[in-house]
């Protein structure tokens, strides 16, 4: 195993963490202390602090024994989810994929995983294009704004990794995605006239596919509550794994991982996407655009 491959192995986890949180909620509500955790597991305190973090996948066995110092029922709807969500959590942790080839990823490597194993992405971009429907040429024009990316290897790296991501939603389809897409960020010059026009052919060509539904925000439309920045939510078919919100600024990646976050993220989306633009007039929208780039 590599230094960066060891680094990562002890990271916490998005999903590792939701469930840290959840043990670490109930513990609390039934004002028990870790090291009365650690004795009921026949384990040292530091294994319950990192497995209240997020740090270590968690065992069905030791789940079970927790949930029973918590008083879950057993079974019941409350340990289900908490066991799902283990599930989850160990099998992106043992994920292999086409990811492993590219090393310059950086932090962006914890979103592209948890990606992988989504089964649903619902996202308000009011700047860009999301990622999983650029062209190349429109991710090279955004990576190369970037002053993070300066190395042209680099580049070619994330340009690439970016393309490879969209494999799930063009071609084996099991992803879907909704995106709703403010009439800025369709009218912003990134990489030029010929580029956008390209990326629009793109957007529209993609927007008839079964597993992508694309609304337009446009400009005649009322303010809104997510005008203050974009997000993406991701979900996972495991009925029990919460979705996560994940929301990029200029100089970190947040996770919110909170339900209450997920609900809160879910209402801003619903909001946005009845104030958009339907699909069907999307794609006229699109078509509308493509023809000033001509």
């Amino acid at each position: 195993m590599t230094s960066q491959q060891t680094a990562a192995a002890r990271k916490s986890t998005v999903l590792g963490r939701k469930l840290g949180g959840e043990l670490l909620k109930l513990r609390v509500a039934q004002g028990l202390t870790q090291p009365q955790a650690a004795q009921h597991l026949t384990a040292t305190q530091t294994k319950v602090v990192k497995i209240e973090r997020g740090v270590v996948p968690v065992r069905d066995p030791d789940l079970h024994a927790l949930c029973d110092l918590y008083g879950l029922e057993r079974p019941g709807p409350a340990r289900d989810r908490l066991l799902a969500l283990a599930r989850a959590d160990r099998e992106r942790r043992r994920a292999k994929g086409w990811w492993e080839e590219y090393t310059n990823l950086g932090d962006l490597l914890e979103y592209i995983q948890l990606e992988a194993g989504a089964s649903r992405i619902r996202t308000f971009q009011n700047q860009l294009v999301p990622g999983l429907l650029q062209t190349p040429e429109y991710a090279r024009a955004v990576v190369v704004a970037d002053d993070v990316w300066e190395d042209p290897d680099e580049v070619d790296q994330f340009v690439a990794a970016r393309i490879s991501r969209q494999a799930r939603l063009m071609e084996s389809r099991d992803l879907e995605l909704w995106a709703v897409l403010s009439e800025g960020a369709l009218r912003q010059q990134v990489g030029g006239p010929t580029v956008m026009r390209r990326q629009l052919e793109r957007l529209l060509e993609t927007s008839s596919l079964p597993n992508i539904k694309l609304q337009v925000w446009p400009f005649e439309a009322a303010a809104h509550a997510s005008m203050t920045g974009p997000f993406v939510i991701v979900g996972f078919e495991e009925p029990a794994a919460l979705d996560v919100v994940h929301v990029e600024t200029a100089g970190s990646r947040l996770w919110l991982e909170r339900e209450e976050d997920a609900n809160r993220h879910r209402g801003l989306f619903d909001s946005v996407r009845r104030q958009a633009l339907s699909p069907d007039d999307t794609r006229a929208r699109l078509a509308s655009l493509i023809k000033e780039y001509r």
